[in-house]
């Protein structure tokens, strides 16, 4: 699953060895993002607004963590 954090970058988020691993997507590459660490049992429908919590401080007023097509 890939997300829009407030237009200012991507984040890519799949599901490995029954953990969420977060990328961070960059033209054509990505990198791991050590430091996000989303709950295992965290269900894929609650990824967006855990996203938006912990990366609320990049938000502009209005703006929200949007889920992209894949």
């Amino acid at each position: 699953m890939r997300f829009d954090i407030y237009g200012r970058f991507q984040v890519e988020v799949r599901r490995e060895n029954e953990e969420w691993i977060v990328y961070r997507a960059e033209l054509g590459k990505r990198a791991k993002l050590h430091d996000v660490i989303i709950p295992p049992d965290l269900a894929a429908q609650e990824i967006a607004t855990y996203l938006d919590d912990v990366f609320h401080e990049y938000a502009g007023i209005g703006q929200t963590v949007e889920q992209l097509a894949d």
